[in-house]
């Protein structure tokens, strides 16, 4: 399955080790809504943790720049 552009921000956020919170203030959104997007992305990837879901993103997709849209601070 493909993820939305907003599940693979929320991914790219997870795999950058923002927390629920920051990822609700960076995308301006609800801590509710970040956790239907998670569990949708692991659903979509069959994973059981968010860093196995990264991890999976990433084999299927190895161009995939965590950071290059993010800034981490």
């Amino acid at each position: 399955m493909t993820l939305s552009p907003r599940e693979h921000d929320v991914l790219t956020l997870m795999a950058c080790g923002f927390t629920d919170k920051e990822i609700a203030t960076k995308l301006r959104i609800s801590l509710k809504t970040i956790a239907t997007y998670a569990s949708n992305i692991l659903f979509k990837l069959n994973a059981k943790t968010r860093t196995h879901a990264a991890i999976r993103y990433y084999k299927k997709n190895p161009k995939w720049k965590i950071g290059e849209r993010y800034v981490v601070t």
